[in-house]
């Protein structure tokens, strides 16, 4: 269970300096880390909603209910985010505390295996705090349910003793705000999700975003990127922050190792055509996809675990990281019967969309 303070907190003010706290409302001090990848993630992570791109309409709207919040003196109601990996879920629960002057504690859905595991996040919760809780629509149904009027009512309830001599004690908490964060919305259960009055799907950003985002960032680790290079890579981003910024370390060691550490447009070509990675921001993994549909099932339609199983793969791998950009591109459809691929499947792995009588023939 961890908790990270307010810019600029120290530990006295996180614990209010009240002497008589216990353990777990206390934070212990944070210890340096000694991994680079570790200090340039949180260098990179913006800290304040006004520092983040894109997701303008999203932010809007969180920073009306975060100043009203602030000016009630009450706790910010419960917020739940919902969208694909990597579009900024965790970056705004990191800002939301920092903008109300707040504490966060973390948690994530699969660890949470039985109510006593959620209780010590929400005995340890303090006034106005937040408790972020990743991939929600993993706890298990107990566990759902033990939240519910906790987020209601802020009390939970405890039994204590066995048998005849069981005594249910009903505990007070203070006022907080739980966060939620998933990428499956449809699998969280409706009473769970009625439960949190601010609800927002993130979307996948556009060129623009993508490239003020290189942009930024290659200021921040100091890299010397031409702007051509920057329009490149966000074109091979897919649409997601976090790939744009993997992409982005990615050419960084490759121009320090191949050229002169600066970032041309044919660095960044030539570090992508390295990776596997082509114009459309497409790995290996994509088009082992497209051609699997197109060379064993004719175009589709097919459904998923069949595609699945000819490549070896995970469905819920397919189906979170495949599928969603391929679908956003328009180079696939869901029909009823199946997964197929679209005319631009075709004209980008340069196959003839005619009759594949003998499909084998393309590859």
């Amino acid at each position: 269970m961890s908790r990270e303070p307010i810019i600029g907190e120290n530990n006295s003010s996180q614990s209010g300096g009240d002497s008589n706290a216990t353990p777990l409302q206390k934070s212990s001090p944070k210890k340096a880390t000694s991994e680079p990848q570790m200090d340039e993630d949180r260098s990179l992570r913006p800290k304040l909603m006004d520092e983040m791109v894109g997701q303008a309409d999203i932010k809007a709207q969180l920073q009306i209910v975060v100043d009203a919040a602030k000016r009630r003196g009450e706790a910010l109601s419960h917020v739940l985010f919902d969208g694909p990996p990597g579009l900024g879920k965790t970056t705004f629960a990191r800002a939301i505390p920092n903008e109300l002057g707040t504490t966060i504690e973390f948690a994530s859905g699969p660890s949470l295996k039985a109510p006593k595991d959620l209780v010590p996040y929400l005995t340890n919760a303090q006034e106005k705090s937040i408790l972020f809780i990743d991939e929600i629509h993993r706890i298990p149904k107990a566990v759902e349910e033990y939240l519910y009027t906790a987020m209601e009512d802020f009390r939970i309830d405890m039994v204590l003793g066995e048998g005849i001599n069981a005594r249910t004690y009903s505990y007070r908490l203070s006022p907080f705000t739980l966060i939620g964060a998933t990428t499956r919305a449809g699998m969280l259960s409706a009473p769970l999700r009625d439960r949190f009055p601010i609800r927002h799907h993130l979307d996948f950003y556009d060129l623009p975003e993508l490239k003020e985002i290189l942009l930024r960032n290659a200021k921040k680790l100091q890299i010397e990127i031409d702007d051509d290079a920057a329009d490149e890579l966000a074109r091979r981003s897919r649409g997601t922050p976090r790939i744009a910024i993997n992409r982005l370390l990615w050419v960084r060691d490759y121009a320090e190792s191949k050229a002169d550490g600066k970032i041309s447009v044919q660095v960044a070509t030539d570090a992508m055509k390295m990776a596997d990675i082509d114009n459309l921001g497409l790995d290996k993994q994509d088009r082992q996809y497209l051609e699997t549909l197109i060379r064993v099932f004719g175009g589709g339609p097919a459904g998923v675990e069949a595609i699945s199983h000819t490549m070896n793969g995970a469905v819920d791998t397919i189906e979170e990281e495949v599928e969603p950009y391929l679908l956003r591109i328009n180079m696939l459809v869901r029909t009823p019967r199946g997964r197929k691929a679209t005319s631009k499947t075709f004209e980008h792995l340069g196959v003839d969309p005619g009759p594949l009588e003998n499909p084998d023939r393309l590859f």
